[in-house]
């Protein structure tokens, strides 16, 4: 009684191992694993060059559904010119912002804040170094696709 035991317990093990395909392959079967060939690909540099934006000449007041607030202040005591971006109506549509300030020296500055990545965000801000005398700023507010030129002021530093 004890052999036909041992003998059907051997016999459903071999049953279960073919069955779950622990079965080793033969060796003609067995193939090497293939090791990949290192091939150079030619690198090209990128050099990036900055969007141009066709600028209005006249000041413009934005569509009320494309409405956003923008502070632009010039600081005491380092001179320096800040365009806060607060973001509103029309922040999910803006693709850029462009702060261009004329120094009192003849200088020109331009700077973006969409830096290529990302979309201006609320709380973004473009910080420029300004002169003592009077320097004059322009604002500029891409919107779907349209140019806006939303600001031109003429900053002084006030001193009281």
């Amino acid at each position: 009684m004890n052999y036909t035991r041992i003998l059907s317990v051997t016999v459903m093990l071999v049953v279960c191992a073919l069955l779950a395909g622990c079965t080793s392959p033969t060796a003609s079967e067995l193939k090497p694993a293939e090791t990949p060939v290192p091939t150079t690909i030619p690198t090209t540099h990128s050099t990036s060059v900055a969007t141009v934006v066709a600028t209005p000449n006249q000041v413009e007041t934005l569509p009320s559904e494309q409405y956003v607030d923008l502070t632009l202040s010039k600081q005491r005591p380092d001179s320096s010119i800040h365009l806060l971006y607060n973001g509103g109506k029309g922040e999910i549509g803006v693709q850029n912002i462009l702060l261009k300030v004329t120094l009192s020296n003849g200088e020109v500055v331009e700077k973006y804040m969409n830096d290529g990545n990302r979309r201006p965000r609320r709380g973004d801000e473009l910080v420029i170094e300004g002169t003592r005398g009077t320097d004059r700023a322009q604002v500029f507010v891409t919107v779907s696709g349209r140019t806006y030129k939303v600001k031109d002021e003429p900053l002084v530093l006030s001193y009281l």
